[in-house]
């Protein structure tokens, strides 16, 4: 399907040059003289490339149709994360090397979205921010009251977080998937 350049959104998946991007970010920009043009931050979605790139307003570009579909992490078998359909059942093996990033929040039973171009997987998408128990970290030493004072703390999964010196061992907390980064308490 074919639109205007003009009707692009943020996060919207597209054909353009060829190569299956999404849309980061954009911006209409009307110069003073000359004829007015967007600028475009897109991620190649089959090299993980960020490219920034300026176009024509009266060109038309190709919508690329995606499909997604919500499954639930079960469990990594060395290679390979499994994941299942909640609807059918059925279960999806996806290759570690797919999901470098995503890996270090995957926890047993979390439903994420799997996203697929023509049949071929393009990768998942997290929920924004996910709960987890902190299995290790130091206390809190006693005096240390340092405006934003942080410590490391190992999270069920493995990863490694700042986390304020007031969280301790057991406590569920809830981490933002965009950053990685301590969002508070759960």
């Amino acid at each position: 399907m074919n639109i205007n350049i003009n009707d692009i959104k943020n996060g919207m998946t597209i054909i353009i040059d060829g190569n299956l991007c999404q849309i980061l970010e954009f911006q209409h920009v009307k110069p003073g003289k000359g004829s007015a043009f967007v600028r475009i931050k897109l991620k190649n979605l089959k090299t993980g490339a960020v490219v920034e790139n300026s176009y024509n307003t009266n060109i038309k570009i190709e919508k690329a149709h995606i499909d997604r579909s919500t499954m639930q992490y079960l469990y990594n078998d060395g290679n390979n994360y499994v994941f299942m359909n909640m609807e059918t059942y059925d279960q999806v093996e996806v290759p570690s090397s797919k999901l470098e990033n995503e890996a270090k929040y995957l926890k047993e039973g979390l439903e994420i979205s799997l996203e697929y171009y023509e049949g071929e997987l393009l990768g998942v998408t997290l929920p924004e921010k996910i709960e987890f128990t902190v299995v290790e970290t130091e206390p809190a030493v006693k005096g240390n009251t340092a405006n934003n004072a942080m410590k490391d703390a190992v999270i069920e999964t493995g990863y490694t977080v700042k986390v304020p010196l007031f969280i301790n061992e057991g406590e569920k907390i809830i981490i933002s998937t965009s950053d990685g980064k301590y969002s508070g308490r759960a």
